[in-house]
């Protein structure tokens, strides 16, 4: 079942890490202009983000594995779609249908490796599970920058098609029905809560983008704050009020819970958007391919590759304040070292290289122990819920990075100096007179320190995680002893 979950995730993971490399191309041969550039991008990002919560709680009811093929289909289907997309528009929409689908497949993945494995040995196999998507985000910039070189921005979609038809056999073959159905599938699915968490996460996503809002309207921005405020009001209002609540209150009541996922938004935020800033300070300042770019990304992906491997072992060893606290640390000095090597010319490979491997490598530190303490946190009936809260946590952080990126990094430039900066022709603009290089570049210096502020205060709050939130020392124990926990858990840790 591993296995088959792998592909799966190897679909996701791939297509998402090749765009980023890919997004120049795609801008220049489609004539995207910059708010679709950022749809490209922050559209796949909104559908999945926004119905994460909603396939968590639906996979409790109706079972992981039925809702995890179907994702797989859609997924697959969006990919294909998104490769025969004739204009901008057609792809953005190619895109959000591959939302649906990533959403579906992301918020079972872990739950069901959780349903499978026992306590003993699940941070090894949830460590294993974050190391094939870190291989994943290796091959993407890779293979996406090849094959959009090789064959057009299509071929990054192109490439990913097969991978995920092998994934969907795969999974009918060797994931198993799990999740506790009986009884859950009887409980009445809570429409209201799935309406207004829906609409309150697109409010919430389109607060975030004001590059993106703003060119509609100068008080877009605005009305989706207040709306976002107004909408969670009514959110919690009816949670605590359902007797079949789409959250349960009671999870986000547990401090141990709520600082975890307090850190994985932190981490989220400060460490994703760095392959993004990267591809885009090597394609619009120094001129490289989307192939050149994705090679110089791949430390990212390498260190993740590495220590999410080792940090399945660490978990055994290891409080997960220790080891969270210790990759959010190595993440920060990565993005503070990532920044002060920028430049207006090329930046060596070498220069880099090891800054982004510290990102990566802390990045894949913090997942997996704050992942693995989660889900064997909650009982195995809210394992869909917890799942899908850390998930939302996390894509609300991919997302708010990837705005702050792209909004950071343009900001003050003129009109064909930003449209330069997406289809990666900077540098061939005669922009040196007025500064406008110099000033791309500092942008993106900013960002990344303002990133490294968020991971900092990330590290902050994994020291305050309680000391009851410790890796299993026995083969059934769980990991957050709560008192609510501690009676339905089947032996507490000593």
């Amino acid at each position: 079942m591993f296995a088959a979950t792998a592909v799966g995730v190897v679909a996701v993971f791939l297509n998402m890490s090749g765009l980023a490399v890919a997004l120049p191309t795609i801008t220049r041969e489609l004539g995207a202009d910059p708010g679709q550039a950022d749809w490209i991008l922050l559209g796949y990002m909104l559908v999945t983000t926004a119905l994460i919560l909603v396939f968590g709680r639906v996979a409790d009811i109706v079972g992981r594995r039925r809702l995890y093929l179907a994702g797989l289909v859609v997924f697959t289907a969006g990919t294909g779609l998104a490769a025969l997309s004739p204009s901008a528009g057609f792809l953005i929409a190619a895109r959000a249908v591959q939302g649906v689908g990533a959403a579906a497949v992301i918020t079972n993945n872990t739950a069901l490796l959780t349903d499978v494995f026992p306590a003993r040995t699940l941070g090894r196999a949830l460590g294993w599970n974050v190391t094939v998507a870190a291989t994943a985000q290796v091959a993407g910039p890779v293979v996406g920058g090849a094959a959009t070189q090789l064959l057009g921005w299509h071929g990054l979609f192109v490439v990913c098609v097969p991978i995920g038809l092998v994934a969907i056999g795969a999974s009918v073959l060797a994931v198993p029905a799990t999740g506790a159905r009986v009884g859950r599938a009887r409980e009445p699915f809570d429409l209201p809560g799935a309406l207004l968490s829906t609409a309150m996460l697109t409010a919430l996503v389109l607060t975030l983008t004001p590059g993106v809002t703003s060119t509609v309207a100068d008080w877009l921005p605005w009305a989706c704050a207040a709306a976002t405020l107004a909408l969670f009001t009514a959110f919690v209002a009816v949670q605590t009020r359902r007797s079949h609540p789409l959250v349960d209150v009671a999870l986000l009541r547990t401090r141990a819970i709520a600082l975890v996922l307090a850190a994985v938004l932190a981490n989220a935020v400060g460490s994703y958007a760095v392959v993004l800033l990267a591809s885009l300070h090597e394609q619009a300042v120094g001129g490289a391919t989307s192939l050149e770019a994705g090679v110089l990304v791949t430390p990212v992906a390498a260190g993740t590759l590495i220590t999410s491997a080792a940090a399945g072992s660490l978990f055994d060893r290891f409080t997960p304040r220790t080891l969270t606290t210790t990759g959010m640390a190595v993440t920060a000095c990565g993005l503070l070292g990532f920044s002060l090597t920028l430049s207006t010319t090329t930046v060596p490979f070498l220069a880099v290289a090891p800054f982004l491997f510290l990102v990566g490598a802390g990045t894949g530190l913090f997942m997996t122990p704050s992942t693995s303490a989660l889900m064997l946190g909650v009982p195995a009936d809210r394992r869909g819920m917890a799942n899908g809260l850390r998930s939302t946590a996390q894509n609300v952080g991919y997302l708010l990075s990837t705005a702050l990126a792209l909004a950071f990094t343009t900001t003050g430039l003129s009109g064909p100096a930003r449209q330069a900066a997406y289809d990666g022709t900077l540098n061939t603009l005669n922009v040196l007179a007025s500064g406008e290089l110099d000033r791309f570049v500092a942008n993106i210096r900013a960002t990344g320190f303002v990133l490294t502020g968020i991971v900092a205060v990330g590290g902050v709050i994994c020291l305050a995680f309680p000391t009851s939130l410790r890796a299993p020392r026995t083969a059934d124990a769980v990991v957050v002893n709560t008192p609510q926990e501690s009676a339905t858990s089947r032996r507490a840790t000593p």
